[in-house]
């Protein structure tokens, strides 16, 4: 296994300050990196791994904070804080520009190649840097197919990867046909894969709290859908090495 380093990081987003977890390759060279947004109950370890193996695949990775250091294991609590969010979509590109600055600081982090995936929430402000023209090489959303603003989608200049399950009463057929149309309306480069039978967050492993309904772990398409995103990622960061 590649020696990785990390370290948390600290850096000022929606009137909070937020406590980010980087992962750093072996080396002491730029490499590309990724900006990793977590579901609506914020930053956990989850993510954090996530970060790590990113780090082990050669990328300089940083999962990034939502909720201040809190992690909203309350589902009343985290509505309460991201449907306002998911409403604001320049509240939503504050965090993550807020984030991708923090990033984009790291001196190993090669600026000219930088990808942002997310997960529900943190997929949404994915999509919404992409909708406000930020130079990214690629964009990946799981759970997070949020349509935005009238012809902001124009503004995305790189490949749009998107994941949800076929029973997500979250992100439900409406809203999955809303979001390609946009996206094809706009000329991205886009792709959907439907992961049948799985829930909304099915990525995620079981939590030991309370969950919203229609919530649902599916180890099979969890491991599919990280294989679907690190294929992303060695298309649109690392193919042209």
């Amino acid at each position: 296994m590649t020696t990785i380093t990390t370290r948390t990081v600290e850096y000022l987003a929606d009137g909070l300050t937020m406590i980010g977890h980087l992962a750093l390759p072996a080396g002491a060279d730029r490499r590309p990196a990724v900006l990793l947004g977590p579901e609506g109950m914020g930053l956990s370890d989850v993510e954090r791994r996530r970060a790590d193996a990113l780090a082990e695949l050669g990328y300089v990775a940083l999962a990034f904070d939502l909720h201040g250091g809190r992690y909203l294991d309350d589902p009343e609590e985290m509505l309460a804080r991201c449907l306002p969010l998911l409403a604001d979509p320049d509240r939503m590109r504050d965090i993550g520009h807020a984030a991708l600055d923090t990033l984009r600081a790291e001196p190993r982090t090669d600026s000219d190649r930088i990808a942002a995936v997310g997960y529900g929430t943190g997929g949404a402000i994915a999509l919404e840097l992409g909708r406000a023209g930020v130079d990214l090489r690629a964009i990946g959303t799981v759970n997070g197919l949020i349509t935005g603003r009238p012809g902001e989608a124009a503004r995305i200049r790189c490949p749009v990867w998107a994941g949800v399950g076929s029973e997500d009463p979250i992100m439900p057929p409406a809203q999955r046909e809303a979001f390609t149309a946009e996206m094809q309306a706009a000329g991205v480069d886009w792709r959907l894969m439907v992961y049948g039978g799985a829930l909304h967050a099915f990525h995620h492993p079981p939590v030991d709290h309370a969950a919203l309904p229609g919530v649902g772990h599916h180890p099979q398409h969890a491991q599919r859908a990280w294989h679907d995103v690190v294929d992303l990622l060695t298309e649109c960061l690392t193919s042209a090495e």
